[in-house]
């Protein structure tokens, strides 16, 4: 058996059956044991940032990590921007990179880089292994390291020697995932004192604490004590519609935010960290709470917020309480594209048990308000602000989720980023609708430029602007093998919708707005 055969065993006994790739030459004998050895589910993505977003979405959605295989430093350099993303979303992924034979490596040949040096920017833990005996070991470790709480990216390096020498004593056995930490009693007591004896206290979700069974329990204590109930701006998973918390989010914009946050002047973290901005603006405060809030943690991101809030609940017998009714199902909205249409369009059509990847960027930003009354659903947003994950995200969150749809939310600009995840979709016949948001222009920078001060000028407005040529979205998407059509009314993006939740492959809308 060599290392790469050790490797792929090593990945199977430790649960990841899923590889997310894209090979070159120093990776060969990686696919060639993944060639002989059954149980791997390879899935090829054309671009590597398409593989690292795509192996986000997947974790998201399975809550195990798939691995990646990735070409060298320059092949992880190009995925960095989705493992960005994929580390604020706290997404257990198991990088496996390849690299320069070790006696080659001091040869400086033209594909060496520093790629631990690329791959510590990402990453919660990384390796590059030494002999071929150790490549089980060390694959065993990564996803350990990738599996611990809340979900971690682990790199794992892999000189082509280790690959094909003969590897003694063969793969490794699973290792045992450590247990989310509990919450602290004295955080929970001082938790329960704030809220029996303060007013204007938020309680901030985060994280884990977005699932179903969390936002019931802190409703639970919000409503026994007056509290009220957030999520934060960005999040890797949240779990909405009929059953769950109608909840909102703190806002994207400055202002907004502090309007939002300024009557609080006690927070409870809750898998979440105080809101603070996105960007810095002049004249501008960074932190969107008020400057003399109490910040309370009661569990930080790797902790088990159930027990936690179940804890506080029972500190403060709290009693058993309904959930809030988010109204009836509204009808598709008809006319002009509006962001309100579109997301009651939505509401109204989406399916039971749907999940949205929403990279909608500035259009979306009203979205959760007009679709609390959807079916029972589950919502990814974009977490680190590296724009091009929508279309890799949908990807693989519909391999982690089979038998779901996946409705893909995507702006134009950032779609551009990563239009060669459609390619894979139609490979793997997945059941993802996109809807591309067609304004052709980086709207998201518009507001930026004024949020900075500035009136923008005919330059700037040129770097801004998607047009002179127009992107045909239809013709992008027939190219990558992808059934699409153009609207530019709601009542046609709900016809089709329609459609597409009826086929059992991809489907993409261009909407013109």
């Amino acid at each position: 058996m060599n290392g790469a055969e050790s490797l792929v065993h090593t990945l199977l006994a430790s649960g990841v059956d899923v590889c997310f790739a894209n090979p070159g030459t120093s990776e060969m004998h990686f696919v060639a044991a993944l060639d002989r050895i059954p149980g791997m589910r390879c899935v090829l993505g054309l671009q590597e940032n398409v593989v690292t977003g795509m192996a986000d979405g997947y974790w998201r959605m399975a809550r195990k990590p798939a691995a990646t295989l990735l070409h060298c430093g320059p092949g992880l350099a190009n995925g960095l921007a989705n493992l960005h993303n994929a580390r604020r979303a706290r997404a257990g992924i198991v990088n496996c990179v390849g690299d320069q034979a070790t006696y080659h490596r001091p040869l400086d040949a033209q594909l060496t880089a520093d790629t631990e040096g690329f791959a510590r920017a990402v990453s919660a833990w990384t390796r590059t292994v030494a002999r071929a005996e150790d490549v089980g070991r060390d694959a065993a470790v990564a996803v350990q390291a990738a599996r611990t709480s809340p979900g971690q990216i682990a790199t794992l390096i892999l000189p082509s020697d280790t690959c094909w020498d003969d590897a003694p004593g063969g793969p490794a056995a699973a290792l045992p995932v450590p247990a989310a930490p509990q919450a602290d009693p004295h955080a929970v007591r001082n938790a329960a004192k704030a809220l029996r004896e303060r007013k204007n206290v938020l309680i901030l979700l985060g994280g884990l604490a977005l699932t179903g069974e969390a936002q019931k329990l802190a409703w639970r204590v919000a409503q026994a004590t007056g509290a009220t109930v957030l999520a934060e701006m960005s999040n890797g998973r949240t779990e909405r519609g009929r059953g769950r918390l109608p909840l909102e989010r703190v806002p994207y914009p400055v202002d907004m935010a502090v309007e939002a946050l300024k009557t609080f002047t006690t927070i409870i973290l809750v898998n979440s960290k105080a809101p603070v901005g996105f960007f810095a603006y002049p004249g501008k405060p960074s932190r969107h709470h008020r400057e003399d809030a109490d910040i309370l943690l009661l569990t930080r991101y790797e902790a088990d917020p159930i027990q936690a809030l179940t804890a506080l609940a029972e500190e403060l017998r709290a009693p058993a309480v309904d959930l809030p009714d988010p109204g009836p199902r509204p009808e598709p909205a008809r006319g002009v594209p509006t962001p309100e249409g579109l997301a009651r369009t939505l509401a109204a059509l989406m399916p039971e048990d749907a999940v949205v990847a929403d990279e909608s960027v500035s259009f979306g930003r009203g979205f959760f308000k007009e679709t609390h009354c959807a079916p029972k659903h589950d919502w990814l947003q974009i977490t680190g602000g590296a724009i091009g994950c929508g279309i890799p995200l949908a990807t693989g969150a519909a391999v982690g989720a089979p038998g779901r749809r996946v409705v893909n939310l995507q702006a134009d600009g950032s779609g551009m980023y990563t239009l060669q995840g459609l390619w894979t979709q139609a490979r793997e016949k997945l059941p993802v609708t996109t809807i591309v948001l067609s304004n052709r222009k980086y709207a998201i920078l518009l507001g930026e430029y004024r949020g900075v001060g500035a009136n923008p000028g005919r330059t700037a407005m040129d770097m801004m602007d998607l047009g002179n040529p127009d992107l045909d979205w239809v013709k992008l998407a027939n190219g990558m093998g992808v059934e699409a059509a153009k609207t530019a009314t709601l009542e046609g993006c709900g016809d089709l919708m329609k459609q597409s939740f009826a086929k059992d492959g991809p489907f993409l809308i261009e909407l013109e707005i």
